[in-house]
């Protein structure tokens, strides 16, 4: 059996400040700013400046962002932008990832678009309301392309090269209460565009060993924005996708994401006020069905099981009651710098047996995930 903790390490990711350092162009990276107030878990309207000095409502914005791959990243953006769309939001979701999955999950051929994410981070003179897609219902897509894995390399040594999906964002603020950005599954520009644009984080993934490596150097990124470029990030919490509740090694990295989420209450990090949502996201086939349509599950089946259990989970994320605030709405945020400790995962043995696996993950199931995309 195995336990997964976390310990706090300096440690850096290999590259990130090659990144990062270049856009302060500083050798250090400052302290941030005072923290605003903390976002309530509600939509609520905020305001930015107009250039004719009239101010505009700006929408909520979340980068849904895992660095593993297949932990149900695409499909949770996908379907809580399509359920926040039919309970009444205005919604756009923002396809960053160059694998086009969102952009095909909602019935779009990346190939015949003429205008997509990739022109409109190349081109700041554009208009970006003419390349979104109307899926209906009060849902909008930014489509991508393949091509879009040249931005990373054309926008090098570009002006302004981590700001240019605010500049989109900024130019759409009026026309939507909500922007879900599905950030593709790598460091990079896109990521790093995404980060800079949004205000919060949501991390899909799998309560399973290898899943929590990849959240572990998330933070660290996180971690890192909050004292450069984004001091206004925030983590908001983990999303757990193709969930067994049954399998002892999920509940016990549950338990163990909770109890790690609880140590970090008022400890100034982007984190501080991370819980993992419920309910989980059941494994179900129908998830992996609907892509192969072009729906999103509630046009697909609305009556599965990942149907209901993404309906739940938007209507706790975009709730626009005005519900009590929680512990997580009140706790002041503070933003790290460039040497806070970044959390990392760290395996340690449970069990004390002598007849236990040498391995922590020899009882862990083996079986290909199946359910969810992206």
């Amino acid at each position: 059996m195995a336990l997964v903790t976390f310990v706090l390490l300096r440690s850096r990711l290999p590259g990130l400040d090659d990144i990062l350092l270049p856009m302060e162009d500083s050798p250090h990276i400052q302290p941030p700013p005072p923290p605003p107030p903390p976002p309530s878990t509600t939509v609520q309207a905020r305001t930015q400046p107009d250039p004719a000095g009239q101010a505009l409502e700006a929408p909520r914005i979340l980068a849904l962002m895992n660095q593993k791959g297949g932990v149900g990243k695409t499909t949770t953006a996908v379907n809580l932008a399509a359920a926040a769309a039919a309970d009444g939001h205005r919604v756009l979701l923002v396809d960053m990832d160059p694998q086009s999955h969102a952009t095909l999950h909602l019935g779009i051929d990346p190939q015949g678009l003429e205008r997509s994410a990739y022109t409109e981070l190349l081109d700041t003179e554009s208009d970006p309301s003419q390349a979104l897609c109307e899926i209906g219902n009060g849902l909008w897509l930014l489509p991508a392309e393949t091509d879009l894995a040249a931005a990373e390399s054309e926008l090098t040594q570009a002006p302004e090269r981590h700001h240019r999906l605010s500049r989109i964002l900024g130019h759409l603020a009026s026309r939507f209460d909500l922007v879900l950005i599905d950030c593709p599954p790598s460091l990079g520009l896109l990521t790093l565009n995404s980060l800079t644009a949004a205000s919060e984080v949501l991390i899909p993934m799998q309560a399973h060993f290898l899943a929590l490596q990849g959240v572990s150097k998330l933070f660290e990124t996180v971690g890192l924005l909050t004292g450069s470029i984004n001091p206004q990030l925030r983590i908001l919490g983990v999303v757990l996708c193709m969930h067994d509740s049954q399998a002892t090694h999920t509940q016990e990295v549950v338990a163990d994401l909770e109890a790690f989420f609880d140590t970090q209450r008022g400890s100034g990090m982007p984190w501080e006020n991370a819980v993992v949502f419920r309910p989980h996201i059941r494994r179900n086939i129908k998830l992996a069905e609907s892509p192969s349509f072009g729906q999103s599950i509630f046009a697909y089946c609305p009556e599965a099981a990942g149907a209901k259990d993404y309906r739940a989970l938007a209507a706790k994320l975009f709730a626009t009651e005005n519900t009590p605030p929680s512990k997580s709405d009140t706790t002041p945020v503070q933003k790290a710098t460039e040497a806070t400790p970044i959390p990392v995962v760290e395996v340690v043995s449970r069990s004390t047996q002598a007849d236990s696996p040498a391995h922590p993950l020899e009882k862990t199931s083996h079986q290909s995930p199946a359910g969810q995309t992206g």
